[in-house]
């Protein structure tokens, strides 16, 4: 199945394209009555294709990243500007992260971030069964298992929703199979009794294994 992202980029590869093939003449008069020739693409065209590379560029880069940055700072008007010239500064820019996009650099630079993230909160969740806090441990798991199987839905171009109805649609997607599916269901059992109070539906061991698996789960679906 098609990344959804570079499927995207794709599709606003092509009407980068587009946007270039309304290039054309226009005289423009100056401030002191000079007339000059300059080239132009159209205005609308090019503006909706910017708003789209932008919020391409933040959800598969990040708002941080040198990508999104230097597009945003390539975007701006300059002294004599005209719509072509803008286009010519920021179309290397989305070519550029195009190409890290579908080389994978950026998502494994998302994925050793994502990777640490998980870490930490199944550490939290470790040290709180570690205290007797076995509930809250079960609460904090099943975010990590949540926000786990998030990111698959993005993989796998499944919509989010909750926790077992993103569990049913990656099976459909064959994002995993149905033990693990079945296993999830578990985890996510235990997750929603802690939530709701109902200590005696689960054990401390029961967390501890949750633990374990979300653990493996990550490590299997999400490698770095």
């Amino acid at each position: 199945m098609i990344n959804k992202y570079s499927q995207r980029f794709g599709e606003l590869q092509i009407e980068m394209d587009k946007v270039e093939s309304t290039r054309h003449k226009k005289q423009r008069q100056s401030e002191h009555g000079n007339i000059t020739e300059v080239e132009m693409v159209d205005i609308e065209a090019l503006c909706e294709w910017r708003i789209k590379v932008k919020n391409l560029l933040a959800k598969s880069c990040g708002l941080e990243s040198e990508h999104y940055r230097e597009f945003v700072r390539a975007e701006k008007y300059c002294l004599m500007d005209t719509t072509y010239k803008m286009l010519l500064r920021i179309r290397p820019i989305f070519k550029a992260a195009k190409e890290d996009y579908d080389g994978g650099f950026l998502t494994s630079f998302k994925s050793l971030v994502q990777a640490e993230v998980f870490d930490n909160v199944l550490e939290q969740s470790g040290e709180l069964l570690s205290s007797g806090y076995h509930e809250a441990a079960a609460v904090i798991a099943g975010v990590a298992l949540e926000t786990g199987l998030r990111e698959l839905c993005n993989r796998h171009s499944v919509a989010h929703g909750k926790l077992n109805k993103m569990n049913d649609d990656l099976v459909k997607a064959s994002a995993y199979n149905l033990l693990q599916h079945k296993r999830i269901t578990a985890l996510a059992d235990i997750r929603n009794n802690a939530a709701h109070g109902n200590k005696g539906k689960f054990t401390e061991e029961d967390v501890r294994l949750m633990i374990r698996d979300v653990e493996q789960f990550l490590a299997q679906h999400l490698p770095d």
